[in-house]
C-alpha cells in the first residue's frame, strides 16, 4: 500500500488538503516518500474531559489536532514519530469502549473509536507502520514511555496524601512522572525530566524522593570516573508553572461538537484508510 501510493498525485493532493486545514499554524507535512494512509475522528481523553480530535496516519508519523470546522479547519497540530509509538489495547467497560493507549517517551494518552471495527483498523494499521518504520531506521522498539495523566474527574481527593479534597479554590495538579492527580502541598518539588522538557517539571513527593535517590546513586557511581559530577537536583518551587496541558490551552474550539455518544450515534464510519 505504501509503495503503491508514494509519489502519486492523489497522495500529494491528500497531504496538501491536510496542510491547508491546519493552515499557517501547522508544520509542512509533504516529504518525498511520505504517504497519508488513513484519517478519522477519535475521542482523546484529555485532562479535563474527553474531546474529539482529528487524526492522520502517515507511513512515518501520526498527526492529530483540534477540530474547528470539520474537513476545513484544524488547529493545535501534534506530530508523533511512529518509531517512538507503542500501543496498548485497553479492556472494555460499560462506560468506556473501543479504547487503546498511545504511548511515547514524551506523552501517553488514551483514545477511543466509534466502533470495535474502527478500533481494530487503527491499531492494526498503526502497528504495521511502526514495524515498517523500525525496520527502515534500524531502531529497537521504544521501552521508555511517559505516564498518562489521570483525568481530573477520576478523583476528588489527592492521590498521594488522600487527605486534601479538591474544590474551586483547591486546584488539582499532575505529577509529570507518575501522572497522578495531586494537591499543591504534595507536588511542591520540581525535577528535571529530560525526555519530557528541558526545564524542571512538577513531580509528586513520592516520585521526587525516588528520582532524587536514583540521581544520588548514579552520581556516586559516576564519581569514580575522572572529573565526574553528580547531576543537580531541583528543589521545591512555589511558582504555578505549566499546569495546563496543550489540550487545555487550545481553548474552546470544540464547543460546536456534540458529546461522544451523540456524534458517534449516527452509525457512519468516522475513519477511512486509503488503498
Amino acid at each position: 500500500m505504501v509503495d503503491y501510493l508514494a509519489n502519486t498525485e492523489i497522495n500529494s493532493q491528500r497531504i496538501a488538503a491536510v496542510e491547508s486545514c491546519f493552515g499557517a499554524s501547522g508544520q509542512p507535512l509533504a516529504l518525498p516518500g511520505r504517504v497519508l494512509l488513513g484519517e478519522g475522528v477519535l475521542t482523546k481523553e484529555c485532562r479535563k474531559k474527553a474531546k474529539p480530535r482529528v487524526f492522520f496516519l502517515f507511513n512515518d508519523i501520526l498527526v492529530y489536532g483540534s477540530i474547528v470546522l470539520s474537513k476545513r479547519k484544524y488547529r493545535g497540530q501534534h506530530i508523533i514519530p511512529l518509531e517512538e509509538v507503542t500501543l496498548e489495547p485497553l479492556p472494555e467497560t460499560l462506560q468506556a469502549k473501543n479504547r487503546w493507549m498511545i504511548r511515547t517517551a514524551k506523552k501517553s494518552f488514551v483514545v477511543s473509536a466509534a466502533s470495535a471495527t474502527e478500533r481494530q483498523e487503527w491499531i492494526s494499521h498503526i502497528e504495521e507502520c511502526v514495524r515498517r518504520q523500525l525496520r527502515a531506521t534500524g531502531r529497537a522498539p521504544s521501552t521508555e514511555h511517559a505516564a498518562p495523566w489521570i483525568p481530573d474527574k477520576a478523583t476528588d481527593i489527592c492521590m498521594r496524601c488522600t487527605q486534601t479534597r479538591f474544590s474551586a479554590l483547591t486546584r488539582r495538579h499532575h505529577c509529570r512522572k507518575c501522572g497522578f492527580v495531586v494537591c499543591a502541598e504534595c507536588s511542591r518539588a520540581r525535577f528535571l525530566l529530560p525526555r519530557l522538557s528541558p526545564k524542571p517539571l512538577r513531580v509528586c513527593s513520592l516520585c521526587y524522593r525516588e528520582l532524587a535517590a536514583q540521581t544520588r546513586s548514579e552520581g556516586a557511581e559516576g564519581a569514580e570516573g575522572p572529573g565526574a559530577e553528580a547531576p543537580a537536583l531541583c528543589g521545591a518551587s512555589s511558582g504555578d508553572d505549566d499546569e495546563d496541558s496543550d489540550e487545555d490551552k487550545e481553548g474552546s474550539g470544540d464547543g460546536d461538537w456534540p458529546s461522544r455518544v451523540e456524534f458517534y450515534a449516527s452509525g457512519v464510519s468516522w475513519s477511512s484508510f486509503h488503498r
